[in-house]
């Protein structure tokens, strides 16, 4: 333990650091296995101790942030953009080759549709999403490439984008300060509070979201019902006219049978 301890205590307190947090941060903007979020806590865990500096460490997270979320949503509006599409030439063929080519259309479509209610929701809450997915992991790739692909302008884009990254660093370094200063002199248990209390927020905003999403699809179904309940019970009444005729009884039986009743 002396000698992780040792080696993560030379890694964080080096001038190197600043760079690290700067390259972690951008690249998970577009590639999420990298722990640009984990970068930020540590450093500011260490910073609670004196070094590195809480400030660059924000600052720099903050602008790795900024430009890793340009580089997603460009990739979004190139080939990123072009693979959720399912864009590409249509090869000529034999009936299989035609069959083939039928279903690729129907999954066309549907990632076409898929699209057109992204751009819908982004137009709406595009800034909100944008956000409020920096804060979950995987996530704010998501969001960013899907920005990209159904063309949501940059000038949109950019001070959103701006926002998300600051507020992302400044949460990620205050709360690892906090964690370092809980635990001064065991930076490997701030660490590891920092990043528990990281999980668990996204944990409950994400188990909120959920929730909210269960109660609207339940609210959708539930008015869904009672629309169709109430079109069943008119139904008989617009389309039924005249009363219907007995089935038994002697008077049925003779109009059914086309005879008349003896006097």
């Amino acid at each position: 333990m002396g000698s992780v301890l040792g080696v993560l205590d030379a890694a964080v307190t080096s001038p190197w650091f600043y760079l690290a947090v700067f390259a972690a941060a951008a690249i998970d903007g577009f590639f999420p296995v990298v722990p640009g979020e984990s970068m930020v806590i540590t450093g500011g865990v260490y910073a609670a101790a004196g070094e590195p500096e809480l400030a660059p460490v924000i600052a720099l997270a903050a602008l790795g942030a900024f430009l890793g979320d340009h580089v997603s949503y460009l990739l979004g509006r190139g080939p990123g953009g072009r693979l959720l599409a399912g864009t590409g030439p249509r090869a000529p063929g034999g009936a299989a080759v035609r069959s083939a080519g039928r279903s690729a259309g129907r999954v066309r479509a549907r990632r076409e549709a898929a699209l057109a209610w992204a751009r819908r929701t982004v137009d709406r809450r595009g800034g909100l999403i944008l956000v409020v997915a920096r804060y979950v992991p995987g996530g704010r790739t998501a969001v960013t490439v899907t920005m990209g692909a159904v063309r949501w302008p940059l000038r949109s884009f950019t001070p959103f984008a701006a926002l998300a990254a600051v507020t992302w660093a400044l949460y990620g370094g205050l709360l690892g300060f906090a964690g370092g200063a809980a635990f001064e002199h065991d930076p490997i248990r701030g660490v590891a509070l920092g990043v528990g209390l990281a999980v668990t927020l996204t944990v409950v905003v994400e188990s909120v979201r959920c929730a909210r999403g269960r109660r609207a699809r339940s609210r959708r179904r539930g008015t869904g019902e009672r629309t169709g309940g109430q079109g069943g019970q008119d139904g008989p009444v617009e389309t039924g006219g005249a009363r219907p005729l007995p089935r038994g009884g002697r008077e049925g039986q003779v109009r059914s049978s086309g005879t008349r009743p003896a006097s």
